[in-house]
């Protein structure tokens, strides 16, 4: 029982956290939702709402590193791979009937600098993401400066795009841009010579 509330107050903070963000989200939010009584907050979470968010957000990270992680080697084209994840996002969102984006992003946005642990993370999250990214464009021969540069493209403009399909409710700009990026990051790599075959369009995928 006690491991059910715990999984429920984790569960629901990450819901708010994404809604609302840290500040947006109170103590009696989080427990109103989840249902779990003010005295298990303190026994689960001796640290309180800063401990709890902090955890939440670690394993958000986690979660989304390695997704995108498997999307990435799941297929040796990155421009292929680039264009699945657009795609992902965009049933992800409409799934969620465009309610919840990036983990992360809320907790930036409200800039928690007395939380330095919070801080930390969202900073080391990105830094991965980008990481992973520009890892898989070197592997395909992009050299080592246009691999960063693309690959802070694609994380700037899932980041953006995600924000304005919650904004419209519509996943349609998400996955025009994915056509873009995938022909840009397929340009890239025929430019080292090591890609040989072009890239689904998302109408082919569909």
């Amino acid at each position: 029982m006690a491991n059910d509330t715990r999984t429920r107050m984790i569960e629901t903070t990450a819901q708010l956290l994404r809604k609302r963000g840290y500040h947006g989200t109170s103590l009696n939010d989080i427990l109103s939702a989840s249902g779990a009584p003010r005295g298990s907050l303190y026994f689960h979470f001796p640290g309180g709402k800063d401990q709890l968010v902090v955890e939440v957000t670690r394993d958000s990270v986690e979660k989304v590193t390695q997704g995108l992680d498997e999307a990435l080697a799941a297929e040796a084209d990155p421009a292929v791979a680039v264009h699945h994840i657009y795609q992902a996002i965009g049933r992800m969102l409409e799934e969620n009937e465009f309610t919840l984006g990036c983990p992360i992003a809320p907790l930036v946005l409200d800039a928690p600098a007395d939380v330095p642990e919070l801080a930390e993370l969202c900073r080391s999250a990105f830094q991965q993401w980008i990481g992973l990214l520009e890892e898989s464009f070197v592997r395909a021969g992009v050299p080592d400066r246009r691999a960063h540069a693309l690959a802070v493209l694609v994380e700037s403009s899932l980041e953006g795009l995600m924000v304005i399909a919650r904004a419209t409710r519509d996943r349609a700009p998400i996955l025009a841009v994915a056509d873009e990026v995938a022909a840009l990051i397929e340009s890239a790599v025929l430019g080292t010579g090591r890609l040989t075959r072009g890239v689904t369009t998302d109408a082919q995928l569909a």
